[in-house]
C-alpha cells in the first residue's frame, strides 16, 4: 500500500510537479498561494504541465495500442458478432480504440457499408471517444481508482444499451441515402514494425497536441477562475447539492461545449475542489466528451434527423441518471 501511494502520488497525481510550482510562485513571483492570485496562478502552471505531460505519454501509448486495430480489422472483428453480444463487444473494442470525434463519419461509413448493425456501430461510435485507456488513467490520477473504474464501467453500459436501444427501434432507414451506396472495400491490413509504430505514436502525440492544447489552456484558466475566485455560495446554489437539478444543468451546459477529457478535467477539478458532487461532474464531463456540438453536426452528415434525435435524447438521458447515481452511492467512491 505504501508502494502504491507513492506511485499515485508522485506518478499519477505529480506532487513533485506541484511543489515545484509552489516553490516558483512563492520564491519567483513572491506570491502565496493561499491567496487568490497565487492560488489560481499556481493551479494554472500546475495543471496545464502536468496535463500536458499526462497527454503526451497517453496519446503516444493509447496510439501505439491503436496501431494494432485499425478501422479495417476492427470492422472484421465486430462483423463476427450479432445481437446484445455484438453491442458488448462494439463498447469494448471502443475503449481500446481510441478515435476522436472527427473520425466519427469515415468510421460510420466504413462500418454501415460494410452491413455491420446500426446497434453495434453507435456502441462503438459511444465508448470510443467517451471511455478509452487515456480517459481511465487521467481519472485515476485526478479522482482516484473506484472513480476511475465506476466511470469506465458505467460508459460501457451505457454504450451497450443505447446501441441495444437503436437496434431495436428498426432505425436502419434513417442513414443518409448517399451512405447506402457506397460499396465497403476490405483494405488488406498492413502489419507495421515497431518502428513505425512509435513514429506513428509519436506523430499522433504532435498531432493531437496541435489540435487540442488551446482548448487545454482554456479549460485550465476556467478551472483557475472557478476554484479560486468563485464564491462557494454560487457555486452550491448552481450546481451544488443544494440544487437538485444540477446534474441536468450540468449536463445541458456540457453538450455545447467542445473539448476532451484532457480539457474538461480542470474544470471538473475545480468544481470538485468546491464540494460539488462527484456525479454532477462526471455528467458534466460525459455530457462534452460523448455529446458536444461539432460532433453531432459531423454525425448529422450520415444519420436523418430522426435517428439523431432519438440517439442524443437516449445518451442525454443515460448520463443524467448515471450522474444522479453517482451522487447518490458516492460515498462508495470518494
Amino acid at each position: 500500500m505504501n508502494i502504491f501511494s507513492f506511485l499515485n502520488d508522485q506518478v499519477l497525481k505529480m506532487q513533485w510537479l506541484s511543489d515545484i510550482v509552489k516553490f516558483l510562485v512563492e520564491n519567483v513571483f513572491d506570491l502565496s498561494i493561499q491567496s487568490k492570485v497565487g492560488g489560481a496562478v499556481h493551479f494554472f502552471m500546475y495543471d496545464v504541465v502536468k496535463i500536458f505531460i499526462l497527454l503526451s505519454v497517453l496519446i503516444f501509448l493509447v496510439s501505439y495500442i491503436q496501431s494494432y486495430f485499425p478501422p479495417e480489422r476492427t470492422k472484421k472483428i465486430l462483423g463476427r458478432f450479432k445481437g446484445i453480444k455484438g453491442n458488448i463487444m462494439g463498447a469494448l473494442l471502443g475503449t481500446i480504440t481510441p478515435f476522436c470525434s472527427c473520425s466519427s463519419i469515415p468510421i460510420f461509413i466504413g462500418f454501415t457499408s460494410a452491413g455491420l448493425p446500426l446497434g453495434v456501430t453507435f456502441s462503438f461510435l459511444i465508448s470510443s471517444p467517451f471511455v478509452d485507456i487515456a480517459s481511465f488513467l487521467v481519472l485515476l490520477s485526478f479522482f482516484g481508482i473506484k472513480v476511475a473504474l465506476a466511470y469506465v464501467v458505467v460508459g460501457v453500459i451505457l454504450a451497450v444499451v443505447a446501441g441495444t436501444i437503436i437496434e431495436k427501434l428498426d432505425l436502419g432507414d434513417q442513414i443518409q441515402d448517399y451512405v447506402r451506396k457506397i460499396k465497403s472495400v476490405d483494405l488488406e491490413v498492413t502489419e507495421l514494425t515497431k518502428k513505425e509504430r512509435v513514429n506513428y505514436s509519436v506523430g499522433e502525440v504532435k498531432n493531437i497536441i496541435k489540435k487540442v492544447w488551446i482548448y487545454i489552456l482554456i479549460g485550465v484558466g476556467i478551472g483557475a477562475m472557478i476554484h479560486n475566485f468563485i464564491p462557494q455560495d454560487i457555486i452550491d446554489n448552481v450546481v451544488g447539492s443544494n440544487n437538485p437539478f444540477a446534474v441536468i444543468l450540468a449536463t445541458l451546459v456540457g453538450i455545447p461545449m467542445y473539448a476532451d477529457i484532457f480539457g474538461t478535467i480542470p474544470i471538473a477539478e475545480a468544481l470538485f475542489a468546491k464540494s460539488v458532487d462527484i456525479g454532477t461532474v462526471l455528467a458534466f464531463m460525459m455530457a462534452v466528451t460523448a455529446l458536444s456540438f461539432p460532433s453531432m453536426v459531423m454525425i448529422s452528415r450520415v444519420v436523418k434527423p430522426k435517428l439523431l434525435t432519438i440517439f442524443i435524447s437516449i445518451v442525454t438521458v443515460g448520463i443524467i441518471i448515471i450522474g444522479y447515481l453517482f451522487n447518490i452511492f458516492s460515498y462508495l467512491l470518494i
